[in-house]
Formats: C-alpha cells, structure tokens, sequence
C-alpha cells in the first residue's frame, strides 16, 4: 500500500513539472514577441516601431593603427562619463574658467551682406566658387603667434579652437579620429592634428540613423558622389564658399592690429587671405593651468540687440548672472558691430543613393518644402543628423566670443549634381542660447577638457595620441615614441614597395584606389 501511494505521488509532481515547463516555454516566446516586435507585439512585424529589417553594421576602421611599441596611458568610456559613471568622473572640474584674456589680434574682418538674410527657396542664392581667397587650416605647434605666446610663457596649454572644441563635444563624435599631443620638459602641453588626418574635413550625417555607407570598390560615379569620403568634401568646401559669399566687399573691411600669419606676399600667385581674425585667447583654469588657444571669426555683422549675452561664462560673470539674472558682455565691440561666425549645413538624403531603400517617416525632410515656413523643423532634424558637427561649431563660436552664428542652409541643384548649390535660408543664432538649445553645456565642455590635462599631467615628457574607437564610444590614450608620425610619408613609400615586389596584383588595386 506504502509502495502505491510513493507512486501516485510522484506522478502527481512530475504532471505539475511537466505543466510549468509548458507554461514557462510559452510566456518565454510571448515575451520574446514583444520584446522584438512580433506579430501583435510593441513593434508590428519588423520589431519596434515597425522599422524594418536590421540595418548592416557597419565596421569602420581607427583613423590611425596602433603600433606594438604604443603604451596605453588610459581608456575614457565616453558612455558612462556622459551619465556620470565613470571611475573617471571625480577627476571632472565642470566650473568654468576664472577669467578670459585677450592676447593678440591678427588678421581682417569684411562686413557681413544683409541680402543673404532675405535668400529663401523662392530666391535662391547660388554658391559661387571663391578662387581668389586662401584657408590656413594650421596646427597648433605651426602657428609662429603661438610659438612666441609659448616663449614669454604665456600659458602652459596651447591649441587651436577647432582641437579644442573637438575635445570638449567628443562625446557627440561616431567616427573614429586622432589628436596629437607633445609635453614639453616644461610640463606644457601642445594640442596637435597629424598632417595626413582627415581632421579639417567635416562630416555629413555622422549621427544620423541613415549614415552614409562606404561604396564598392566596382561602383559608379553615382554611387561615388554619395561616399563618405565625398560627401565630407563636397560640404567642406561648401563651407568655406559659403563663409566668404555672405560678406561685402573690402571696402568695408576691418583690419587687426597684425596681419594674418600664415600670408606670405611674395608668394601669393594672386590669391588672398580669407576674411578671418585670429583671436588669440588666454583661459585661467585655476590651479596654475592657462590655456592659450586661437579663435576664429568670420565678419562683422550689425548688432541686433542693445544687450550681448553670447559670451563665455566664467566664475565672475556666473556670478553677476546669479544677482542680476543676465550674464553682461565682457567687452563691447566698436561701431555698433559684432563679431560673427559662419558655418554652412548641406542637404543631404539617404534616398538619393542609387539602389537605396525607401526612407523610412521622418527620417529626412526636404528643405524646398520646409525651410520657409517651418526652419524649426529643418532644424531639429539636422541636430539629430548632425549633432557633433553643430555641436562643434557652436563651441568654436563660444571659444572666439562671437556674438552672432550664421547658419547657411545650402542644397545641391540637382540630387545628381554635387558640384552646383544654392544657398536656400541663412539663419542667425546667438551662441550661448544656440547652445541651450542644442543641450551643449559650457561646464561640462570645460570639465572634459579639463579631465584630458590631468590624464596627462603626471605622465613623462614626449608624444601622446587621444583617439576614439571606430565602433565603440571609448577613447584611449598612448604614450608614443617621439618621432612617430613624423617620417609616415616615407614609411608608407617603403611599405608600398615590399607589397610591390610580393604581389604584382596588389600594386594595380592600389593604383586603382588611388585614382579613383
């Protein structure tokens, strides 16, 4: 009888086993429906949102490779340290600088053309080729203005406001890139790019969902004209004919108390300096720290308002804000006029890619349709699209105390046709409520920039490298020897050579690449 009843019990548990198990192996494909959007789940058939198929991933490559002789010094999860996570974040100071100081004045600045502010879709402005007018995109260590700052020791931080706005907004950034660092016995520190970067070329679309994808290598020039590489060039040089069109002629031009560096007469074949002053600036960080960094401005453009609040925040003027609600200019700029600076947005649409698949809503807008009537709307999509860049150039403005920012909204002429533009709408922003806007926090730029100094104040003398991941959101910095980077063109050359002599068909593929 004991035996019989041993039995029936434990049928009766394995019946139950045998229930929950089925039970557990439903809810688990339930749950998973909806998790991934399956049919009656959160997303619809194509997971959340209806979105469609999972995009290719696309693998980029690091701007630079890391040699074995490279020592790493430490990793920045860009990630956590935005959500204040980080074993790093108690090394961020996010107070502002103590003071700002002017230095040296270089350069010319031409009046802005109040026409361009009625260019609309129905009066488009067409972008003209500047051909008679030179950029100087030069590094921090190659500017002769710094290099005398650095002798009377004027600071012992140097760089340029493009280095120095990249860094601060790094955390905005998806392509891979590098920057050069070199510490002087001295303790300085020199900011640098690497001669063959692609450092000065912006980006299109760099944060969008839809990034522009790499081309095959048997693509025609259709495909190629919407390549990566040739859409940050056709926006670049959008970019700086856009800077030099919006002003007046030199009749109006405003000259510094030096001239531009970087001009040399005797060798001008014709050519010009661009309208650009360099506005050398001096940033106390407290504790002994001054960083020495030029700014650029693009022109003078007339004062909107009586108050100028597009300034650089610092402890004293943080303070008068607190008491008076209002943040007062630092200076007052003569003649009524206000510094400016000018960028230029370029539209871009996924759709326009040959063979590419249909644009899911509200992932592109057309700026013919929009930007008249609804700018805001142009806008917002662009500051997804494009969040680093704007991200960067407002820094740049803030950096330069420029009072106004010119926002160019130029599009091609055809789709098909990346070498003629219009100019549709040109927008004007002031930098430190643009900056509000766009959630770019001043502090939190200084308590970035601040975090790179003291990642290498107690490491040796010599040369460095701050480069990001080219698919994680982590940047990593490396002790590196001396001299590297400084003979690549001829390690190049040699590596050409022995690939050369071991492969005859890899020669005419390199060859190929280069033309193309």
């Amino acid at each position: 009888m004991g035996a019989i009843l041993f039995c029936l019990i434990i049928s009766h548990e394995l019946y139950i086993i045998s229930t929950l198990t089925h039970f557990l192996i439903i809810f688990h494909h339930s749950s998973q429906s909806h998790r991934f959007g399956g049919r009656g789940g959160r997303g619809g058939r194509f997971g959340r949102g209806g979105r469609g198929p999972w995009r290719d991933r696309i693998d980029r490559q690091a701007s630079v490779s890391v040699r074995p002789d490279w020592r790493r010094v430490e990793e920045v999860d860009l990630s956590k340290l935005s959500k204040g996570t980080s074993p790093l974040s108690a090394l961020i100071d996010n107070s502002p600088p103590k003071g700002v100081e002017d230095l040296a004045w270089c350069g010319f600045l031409d009046q802005y053309n109040d026409q361009y502010d009625r260019v609309s879709t129905r009066t488009p402005a067409p972008i003209k080729r500047v051909e008679t007018k030179e950029f100087y995109p030069v590094t921090t260590t190659d500017d002769p203005v710094i290099e005398k700052l650095a002798i009377e020791n004027k600071g012992t931080i140097f760089a340029t406001d493009a280095i120095l706005a990249h860094l601060m907004t790094c955390p905005r950034s998806i392509y891979p890139w590098d920057i050069v660092v070199q510490k002087l016995p001295t303790g300085a520190l020199f900011f640098d790019k690497r001669d063959a970067s692609q450092f000065d070329y912006l980006t299109v679309h760099e944060t969008s969902n839809t990034p522009p994808t790499p081309v095959r290598d048997n693509s025609n020039e259709e495909e190629l004209v919407n390549s990566p590489e040739r859409l940050s060039l056709e926006a670049t040089m959008i970019n700086q004919n856009f800077t030099q069109q919006i002003l007046r002629s030199s009749k109006y031009r405003t000259n510094f108390d030096y001239p531009n560096p970087f001009w040399d007469e005797e060798d001008n074949d014709g050519m010009e300096p661009a309208s650009v002053a360099y506005r050398y600036r001096k940033f106390d960080l407290g504790d002994g720290v001054n960083l020495v960094c030029r700014t650029e401005l693009h022109g003078l453009a007339k004062d909107r308002q009586k108050a100028d609040t597009s300034k650089i925040v610092t402890n004293v003027s943080a303070n008068k804000m607190k008491k008076k609600k209002q943040t007062t200019a630092l200076e007052d700029v003569p003649d009524g006029d206000q510094y400016m600076t000018a960028y230029a947005l370029n539209e871009y649409d996924p759709s326009y890619v040959a063979n590419a698949p249909p644009a899911r809503p509200g992932t592109s807008i057309n700026w013919r349709e929009k930007i008249d009537n609804q700018a805001g709307a142009v806008l917002a999509s662009e500051l997804k699209n494009n969040s680093f860049k704007l991200a960067k150039w407002t820094a740049q403005s803030l950096l330069a105390g420029a009072s106004q920012m010119k926002i160019g909204f130029v599009s091609r002429s055809s789709p098909k046709n990346a070498y003629d533009h219009v100019m549709l709408a040109v927008q004007t922003y002031r930098p430190t409520d643009f900056a509000r806007q766009i959630t770019l926090n001043q502090n939190s730029m200084w308590g970035i920039m601040r975090l790179f100094i003291k990642l290498l104040e107690n490491e040796p003398e010599g040369k460095y490298v701050i480069m990001r991941d080219p698919n994680r959101a982590i940047v990593r910095i490396f002790g590196v020897p001396v001299g590297t980077f400084e003979d690549s063109d001829a390690g190049s050359d040699d590596d050409e050579d022995d690939e050369d002599g071991s492969d005859e068909d890899e020669e005419g593929g390199d060859e190929k690449e280069e033309k193309e």
